[in-house]
Parts: structure tokens; C-alpha cells; sequence
């Protein structure tokens, strides 16, 4: 980010061919532009600037505004349309000026207009539902925009629905109406479609073809004067009503059919546009033909104002997919995505896996002569007395069921006006779908079957939550069957409905609940044991990594790849007959999967793609590569790929034991090494503390705590000042790295004291283990005693240093205080002892004293060496970092908001090499850690990027 100091701003009006525009101007110091003024982003509030290689223009009220001819570079159209697949010149640059010059420009308009019957005349009203004053804001700068252009207006209807706020992408809101109450009035609008295999033979004698995408202009279409008080509805700010077809009426996509029929409709009477729906084919004979169909399709749209989606079609094109079909060369067949769900099931490797699988072949059993007979091999494995081995026979069975259920009888081809069911489920790793229609025996056959992954965002919803997107993104996928068509949802989430019916709905499940309205369907609960069909594909969800764009790439690279072509001539030999060519490609035939043969400059981009789908694990990245391709040597390839991916080194946890053994300090006197830290902040007392001070001797582990106001070094130095009065100063202090322990008051303090100053690794606790299990103890003591006030606390900490003094001590087996002086502490309740008892005991003091101190040196170091013993077993030898090294370290600190964040940081470089495995470090690159640090070997990885 770069701030630009303004000289100060004005407000003046710019005109642009015509059409006026108020704008805010910056004067600016000239060496800041090169150019004389800049508009910025803030016009786009007051009008839609758009852009093609012909220049920039703003478009206001439906009108095109030229402002300025400048040359695009980014937004050249082959970068969004692919149209590198025509060879001929001429046609390529006739299409990409008729794709760049198309703008919508509504000269013309139909009789076509929505007209609303219901089923009684009791209105339905419902109040405005509370906004905040952002929502409110943009609420109402919607409707003044649709007030401006003519698509609302004020209304005093006696109906009325509420509005929901949907965001979108982009993180803004998209104001949209409920209308689900007012839907369950609607006499339904059913227009007629035309039967899918009438269309699909319209297009057999073509060879090239062209599929345009529609966006659903509900706003051209007007609706009926008499109907429009039916659209009210009704904001914190007043009440409204559309003048033309809104979103959310169950019968606007209808209409809008109706209405892109009646444009096109000579089009259709000639031949040169076939419609269904919103979805448009223009077959034709060659690429000219095409071109020119293409132009008078495009005359036509643009009159009427139509907009399309460019993105999503596809142009004079010698094979496309239409209504679930692929057209190519004059020939239909099913397309491949009806039945790839079950193609690409997983080789089931447990016995759940094998009982998802016979529960969605099950189903269908009653269409396939001796099913028994053929999954005997498969049903044997699920018996308790049974071991799981899946050997040949069980492969064949697996693969001829994919193959029965893929096919006639099994698989049907949808038809207009049969009994039609959508059976849908979900889990956390995917979700699946059925869509099923009664065949000529009167028997519900499967035409068309969908799996898909969640994604790391989805794997977080509900079980509801998931239920409903099973069932949304079924909806999506079979839009071309069910649009216009009555059918029953089964699904076992009993809630479904009730959560529709719901007055207020969270925004993804309102956004869900508006497309589901577009449809005529029931809904239909059915227990997770009659499920078990769509249950195995949302278990097992399928994740296909191969594309048009990649099969290309695969099979240019095979011819290029001596290894391939060598496995190519020996196809027909007896050691090589797994080995066969298709489409020019290379497969091998595996355990009863036709896989591609990658050549070897492409094995480790598949391995990559396969993996960074969901940066999985080895095993499991090898399982998705394996559902489509043949890579020698998988295992090791995977496995040097996962270990140079970067996101990975930077996330996962490292594996095995920790690196490094355990390394004690040496502790052989009182008071010759202090461990020193703050804990707080705490609440504030009337004298201002905030942090207790705490310093420990680690041989007697007598411990000081000092209330102080602050975390600074001034407030530390003066209690070890205090310290130093009555004790003297210790040869060493061992601190954390907090900001009082860096600092150069504290460091200057050290050395003229002559006091050696140890500073723990970052995120190694344990280096400071000693006030660390010291502060775990004072901080739940220090709250149960101060509940009643807790600014009390500071009045606790001097009895609570009495007691850690005076207390047994695990290592030393003694009191911290009785190793210091030399007595036990005479607390309260040994009041009543005589005082000449302590004069006849100091005599004996200082032998007595020598004695426990050298008991206490043999106690600390065996525990140490137990400690040792316990934390070395969990650990191996360090590795052996060398000076200028790359590695990650772990990230210690994960605040608010970071948990997401890598696990680790860097990449760093080694700049010198410590004891005890530590390593002083200085950052590589641009990454969020610090620019210089030092961290142990347990904490590091090496970074090695592929």
C-alpha cells in the first residue's frame, strides 16, 4: 500500500458524450500520475462501465456510453472462451468479433408478460423483518435503482413478503424476496417442453456445434397490471411491487421460457437455433454454416436484450454436451458424467466399504438377472467368519456390477411426464444422488447418478446443513430433466421440510431455500436403512482429476515420451497385454480399470494435481491418482512429491519422535542460577499491579514473587536489585525472550554485574520449565482465594511464597526453604515452640546445613536423569543442521483468528550452529516471521520445494 498526501478536493460535474456525471476530484503533486486525471472507482455507483478490445464505455439506463478509446490488455476474449480448437483464420477472427461486439441493446420487445393465478383469494401478508442500518442503507439504494429503471414501483397491495439479503461472492448482498408462502398459492405455470429424444434427433445430421447460455432476464419480461399487487413487498421504509418478473416466484422460470421462445421462435421454425429451456444448440453442417447461424442468432438475442454467459458456452464445436448427452459427428450417445459416479466407485478395501457398495447395487437388484449369483464373492467378505482378502474373484464381481449398473436394463433415459424421484444423502466426505423415473415395467430405474467431494468449507456444515446441499447441487445437476416436471425428494433428513417452512432462515440455507421454490416437488422422508443407494456414493464420493484440456496435454506428451512409445510397440505381445491404445491414447488395464498412461515429464504435474486437490496424505493421494491413471513406482514419487510441497511443510505436524534428547543445566549450589519470568496480566489492584515477578533458585527451587504495574524491564531490574541487597547477585539468569528480557537495560545490567544471561528458545517452555510449573500452580491458588474480590489477589502472594518455601519439593526431596537456610520454616502454628530451642539447634546448623544441600544435589540429579530417561525415550537423535541450511520453524504464537495460519514459518537460513541443538536463524524471502531468530532441532524441518 502506497499513500499519495492530497492537496485538496472539489466536487464537479464531468460530461461523457452526453450523459453528465458528478465526481469527487484529488489534486494530487504531478509526480504522483502520468496521466492528466483519473476517474475513480466511485462513478461505478452511478453507472455500469463495461469494456472489449474496442475501448471503455459506461453504459446508463440501458444506453452505451463511449468515454474513452484505450487499448485492453487483459481482457482479451481467448483468455475466457476457448476458440484456439478452429483452425481456420478466417473463422477464428469472424467468431472472436462477433463474441466482442455483442451487446444487448433491447430495441424490441414481445407480447409475452407474467400473468399470476392463485389458488384462493386470501392474501398472504407478512410484516418487514428487522435490518441493521448497513442492511437497511443497502436495501434502499437497491430499490431507488429499480425504482430509476422502472422495475417497481410504490404499492398499498394488500399482500405482502418479506425480503431476504443474500451475499453473494463478493461478499455484497443481493436484495431477494421470500416469496415461498406466496408460492404455495401459485397455480403453476407448466409450459410445454419438448421430448428430450425428439431434440437430440434434430441434431444428427450436423457437425458442428454451437451452445449458447442464457442469463435469466426475468427483468425484461412485464407483468400483467391486474397481477402485479400479488409481487408486493415490504422493507422497513415502505412497501413495494414489481412491474416486471422478479426472482423467487416459482413461476418466473417458465415464464422466461415462454418468453426466449417466442424470440427465437422463427429461428426454431428454420432450423437454426434448437431450444430447450434456457439451453440453445445451433447444429450445422461445417464451420461457415455455424458462423453464419451464429450471427442471426446473436441479431436476434441482441434486440431483445438478452445477455449471455459467455464463459459457459462453446463454439462450432465437433462434439459438445447437450441434455445429458454427448453430440458428435451426427451421432448421440449418454454422456459419460450420468454414470461416472459408479464408473469411478473406490476398490473397497474394508468390509464397510464392501456393504456401501452392495447397498447402492442392491437397490437395483431387481433389474439384474442372478444378482446374488455375481455379488456372492463380494457378500462373502462381509461375513464375520470370513477374512478380508480381495483377490480376482472379487474384482470381477465389483467391476461386472459397476458395468450392469451402468447400463440398459438398469439405466434408463429420461421422459417427459413419468413418475420422477430425486433420492439424495450426505455425509462429511461427500454427497451423492440418485435420480430415478418409472420405466415401461412400471419400475423405478436409475437415469442418471451424481457423487461429489466436500470441499474443506462443506466438511464444516451441519448434518442438515449437508443434507440440503445434497440436495441442492442434485437439483443443479438434473435441471434439465426436472424444470417443468412434478417429482417427489427422498431423503432420509426428517427436518427438511419443517427448516423450509421456517419464518427466518440463515442466509446459505434462504439462498438454498430460493432455488428450491423454482421447483415442483414433495418431499418425502425415508429412514437412512432404505438409503443405502445414495448412502455409498456420498460415503465414497468420487474425485476426477482429469479434464478435455488435460487428456489433450496427456496425449501430445505420450507421443513425444520414448518410455510410452516403446510401451505402445509392444501392444499384442504376450508380456505386454495389459497395454492397449484408445482415441490415440495409451492405457493400461488394471485390476478392471482402463488407466492412462502418464508419460514421465507429466508424472510428478498429475501427482501434484491429485494431491493439491486437498493436500491428502500419500495413501490417499495414490487412491486418486489411481482412479484414472498408471504411474510405475507410484509410492516413491508420491512420497518425494508430498515432502517438497510447500503448503505442506508449512502445515503438517512434523512425525515421529522429537528431535533432540533432553539436556539439564547443571545445578550444584544455592543461588547460583535464577530462573526469571512475569506472569499477567492480572486484574489491577488499587496500587496498579497487573503482573507478579517471579524468580526461582533452581537448586533450592525457592521462589520470590513480586507484585509489579508493568512487564518492563525497569520493573524487573528493580526487584532483582531488591534480590541482590540480601542475596547477591547469581552467575546465571535464564529467561524467555519477552520484550523487558531483550531489551538493552537489562542486557547492560548483566554485564556489569557479571551475571551470564540465558535466553530460551522460542516455543521451547521448557528451557524455563522451572516458572512455568510454578505459575501453572499460582494462577487457579491465586483465583480461588481472590474470588470474593479479584483485585484482591496482590494480598495472597506473600502467604502463598511462604507456603511454596515451606512445602516437600518432588526432586529435592526437601523444602525449598530448609536447602536455603538451613531450619524449617517457622510459620504460624509453630508459635508455641520455645525460642531456646532454636539456640540449641544452631550449633548443629551449618553441618546439618552442608548435609542437606549434598542429600539434595543427589536427589535433583536422579530425578533429572529420570527426567531424562522419560523424555529421551520419546525422542531421537537430532538431525544435523548444517550453517546456511534451509529450514521451517514452528510457529509458537496462534492469537485470535489464527489458527488457520501454517503450522510453520520460512523459509530461514542457518547462520550459526549452538549447543544443545539450537540454531540462530535469519528470514529467506517474504513470509510473516521475524526477521532474525533461533529455534532447537525439534522445532525445525528442513524446506526443500520441489
Amino acid at each position: 500500500k502506497y499513500e499519495v498526501k492530497t492537496k485538496g478536493s472539489f466536487q464537479r460535474e464531468i460530461e461523457l458524450d452526453g450523459e453528465k456525471y458528478s465526481v469527487t476530484w484529488h489534486v494530487v503533486p504531478t509526480p504522483y500520475l502520468e496521466f492528466q486525471a483519473v476517474i475513480g472507482s466511485g462513478i461505478l455507483e452511478q453507472a455500469f462501465v463495461g469494456f472489449d478490445r474496442k475501448g471503455v464505455y459506461f453504459r446508463k439506463h440501458e444506453d452505451k456510453v463511449w468515454f474513452m478509446h484505450t487499448q485492453v490488455y487483459e481482457a482479451r476474449i481467448e483468455d475466457e472462451i476457448e476458440v484456439k480448437h478452429i483452425t481456420n483464420p478466417r473463422i477464428r477472427k469472424e467468431l472472436s468479433e462477433l463474441i466482442n461486439n455483442y451487446i444487448p441493446k433491447k430495441t424490441e420487445t414481445t407480447n409475452v408478460s407474467m400473468r399470476i393465478i392463485l389458488k384462493d383469494d386470501v392474501p398472504v401478508y407478512q410484516p418487514a423483518r428487522r435490518l441493521s442500518f448497513p442492511e437497511n442503507q443497502a436495501v434502499n439504494k437497491q430499490i431507488d435503482e429499480w425504482l430509476d429503471q422502472g422495475i417497481v414501483r410504490q404499492s398499498s397491495s394488500e399482500y405482502a413478503s418479506p425480503i431476504v439479503l443474500v451475499k453473494k461472492k463478493d461478499g455484497t448482498a443481493r436484495l431477494c424476496v421470500d416469496y415461498r408462502k406466496l408460492n404455495r398459492k401459485l397455480v403453476k405455470d407448466h409450459f410445454p417442453l419438448p421430448l428430450i429424444e425428439d431434440v437430440l434427433d434434430k441434431l444428427q445430421d450436423a457437425k458442428v456445434y454451437s451452445t449458447l447460455d442464457l442469463k435469466n432476464g426475468f427483468f425484461h419480461v412485464e407483468i400483467n397490471e391486474d397481477c402485479k399487487h400479488f409481487t408486493s413487498f415490504v422493507v422497513p421504509d415502505g412497501q413495494f411491487e414489481f412491474n416486471k418478473v422478479p426472482f423467487g416466484l416459482s413461476t418466473s422460470p417458465s415464464v422466461f421460457q415462454r418468453y426466449v421462445y417466442s424470440i427465437f421462435r422463427e429461428l426454431m421454425r428454420k432450423g437454426i437455433v434448437i431450444i430447450y429451456m434456457d439451453d440453445l444448440i445451433i447444429p450445422a453442417k461445417d464451420e461457415d454454416e455455424g458462423i453464419e447461424k451464429l450471427k442471426k442468432v446473436f441479431e436476434v438475442a441482441s434486440k431483445y436484450g438478452l445477455e449471455i454467459k459467455f464463459k459457459k458456452c462453446q463454439f462450432l464445436r465437433r462434439k459438445v454436451e447437450f441434455l445429458g448427452h454427448v453430440v458428435e459427428n451426427g451421432t448421440v450417445r449418454p454422456s459419460v458424467a450420468k454414470t461416472i459416479a459408479v464408473k469411478k466407485f473406490p476398490v473397497p478395501t474394508t468390509v464397510k466399504q464392501v456393504q456401501s457398495f452392495l447397498g447402492l447395487t442392491g437397490y437395483f437388484r431387481k433389474f439384474i438377472p442372478a444378482y446374488s449369483k455375481i455379488a456372492k464373492p463380494l457378500s462373502d467378505l462381509i461375513r464375520s467368519d470370513n477374512p478380508f482378502v480381495f483377490e480376482q474373484p472379487q474384482m470381477e464381481a465389483f467391476e461386472k456390477l459397476k458395468k450392469l449398473l451402468t447400463e440398459s436394463p438398469v439405466l434408463s433415459i429420461f421422459q417427459q411426464g413419468k413418475t420422477t424421484e430425486l433420492h439424495t444423502d450426505a455425509s462429511q466426505q461427500g454427497y451423492g444422488a440418485v435420480l430415478l423415473q418409472e420405466a415401461e415395467d412400471g419400475k423405478l430405474h436409475p437415469v442418471q447418478y451424481m457423487s461429489k467431494k466436500t470441499t474443506p468449507a462443506e466438511e464444516k456444515y451441519s448434518s442438515y446443513e449437508l443434507e440440503v446441499l445434497a440436495v441442492v447441487n442434485a437439483l443443479r445437476k438434473f435441471r434439465t430433466y426436472l424444470m417443468g416436471n412434478h417429482f417427489k425428494i427422498i431423503t432420509d433428513c426428517s427436518a427438511f421440510q419443517r427448516t423450509m417452512d421456517k419464518k427466518d432462515l440463515v442466509t446459505r440455507i434462504a439462498r438454498w431455500a430460493l432455488l428450491l421454490d423454482e421447483f415442483d416437488y414433495e418431499i418425502v422422508h425415508r429412514s437412512g436403512q432404505r438409503m443405502q443407494h445414495v448412502d455409498a456414493l456420498s460415503r465414497y464420493p468420487v474425485a476426477i482429476i482429469t479434464s478435455d484440456t488435460l487428456t489433450a496435454r496427456l496425449k501430445r506428451a505420450q507421443q513425444e515420451d520414448e518410455y510410452t512409445q516403446s510401451l505402445r510397440s509392444m501392444i499384442g505381445s504376450n508380456n505386454d497385454s495389459d497395454f492397449f491404445d484408445k482415441n490415440e491414447i495409451l492405457y493400461k488395464y488394471v485390476d478392471g480399470r482402463e488407466l492412462i498412461v502418464v508419460p514421465r515429464d507429466m508424472q510428478t504435474e498429475i501427482i501434484k494435481l491429485a494431491h493439491e486437490k486437498g493436500h491428502f496424505s500419500a495413501a490417499k493421494t495414490e487412491g486418486v491418482v489411481k482412479q484414472e491413471f498408471f504411474i510405475p513406482n507410484l509410492s516413491k514419487q508420491v512420497q518425494n512429491v508430498i515432502v517438497n510441497c510447500v503448503p505442506c511443510i508449512l502445515t503438517n505436524k512434523k512425525s515421529g519422535k522429537k528431535d533432540g534428547f533432553l539436556n539439564p543445566i547443571p545445578k550444584d549450589v544455592p543461588l547460583s542460577t535464577y530462573h526469571v519470568d512475569f506472569i499477567g496480566p492480572l486484574p489491577s489492584t488499587n496500587k496498579k499491579y497487573q503482573h507478579i515477578l517471579t524468580i526461582v533458585d533452581a537448586f533450592t527451587k525457592f521462589t520470590w514473587l513480586y507484585p509489579v504495574k508493568s512487564t518492563s524491564a525497569e520493573d524487573a531490574l528493580d526487584k532483582l536489585k531488591v534480590q541482590q541487597k540480601t542475596f547477591g547477585n547469581p552467575k546465571r539468569i535464564i529467561t524467555d525472550r519477552g520484550s523487558a528480557f531483550t531489551s538493552k537495560a537489562f542486557g547492560d545490567y548483566c554485564t556489569n554485574e557479571n551475571i551470564q544471561h540465558f535466553q530460551i528458545t522460542t516455543g521451547v517452555p521448557r528451557g524455563n520449565g522451572q516458572v512455568e510449573r510454578i505459575h501453572r500452580t499460582l494462577i487457579p491458588v491465586l483465583t480461588k482465594l481472590s474470588i470474593a474480590d479479584s483485585t484482591k489477589w496482590f494480598k495472597f502472594v506473600d502467604p502463598l511464597q511462604r507456603i511454596l518455601n515451606s512445602t516437600f519439593n518432588r526432586s529435592t526431596k526437601w523444602s525449598p526453604f530448609e536447602l536455603l537456610i538451613g531450619v524449617t520454616m517457622r510459620n504460624k502454628e509453630d508459635l508455641h515452640l520455645r525460642d531456646l530451642l532454636m539456640e540449641e539447634m544452631m550449633e548443629e546448623l551449618q553441618e546439618q546445613r552442608d548435609e542437606l544441600r549434598q542429600d539434595a544435589k543427589k536427589n535433583i540429579q536422579k530425578i533429572q536423569a529420570e527426567n531424562k530417561r522419560t523424555y529421551d525415550r520419546k525422542c531421537r537423535n537430532a538431525p544435523s543442521y548444517q550453517r546456511g541450511d534451509l529450514v521451517v520453524i514452528q510457529r509458537t504464537q496462534f492469537g485470535t483468528g489464527l489458527k488457520l495460519r501454517p503450522r510453520f514459518l520460512g523459509p530461514y537460513r542457518i547462520v550459526k550452529v549452538k549447543p544443545r541443538n539450537r540454531y540462530d536463524l535469519e528470514k529467506v524471502g517474504n513470509h510473516d516471521g521475524p526477521k532474525l531468530t533461533n529455534s532447537s532441532a525439534d522445532l525445525m524441518k528442513f524446506y526443500s520445494p520441489g
